[in-house]
């Protein structure tokens, strides 16, 4: 099985709004972009597990034109609020690096 970041072109997470981050993940053919939804790794109970948080939190949109998956979820600590690391949300996807598809 492949890395996620072997087979996508671009993975990548930013804010979508001071409570929300949100993950692309864009694939160059058709073929990474099925293997990668098809994958039980990327599902939101696979995901609840990769960032520690309850299933009910996240939302994994596919979109087949694109060869995309978008993945949301609220963040852990309001953007710039005291103890935000990361006040653009650039570097949450990090653990999706590791994700075998």
């Amino acid at each position: 099985m492949p890395f996620l970041v072997e087979i996508a072109s671009i993975v990548r997470s930013k804010n979508a709004g001071p409570l929300t981050v949100s993950f692309d993940l864009m694939f160059p053919t058709e073929a990474a972009y099925l293997q990668a939804a098809q994958s039980a790794a990327l599902t939101v109970s696979a995901l609840a597990l990769v960032f520690d948080r309850p299933a009910k939190e996240i939302n994994v949109t596919l979109y087949a034109a694109a060869l995309a998956i978008k993945i949301t979820m609220p963040r852990a600590v309001v953007s710039g609020s005291p103890g935000d690391r990361d006040v653009y949300g650039a570097q949450q996807h990090l653990p999706l690096l590791a994700v075998q598809v």
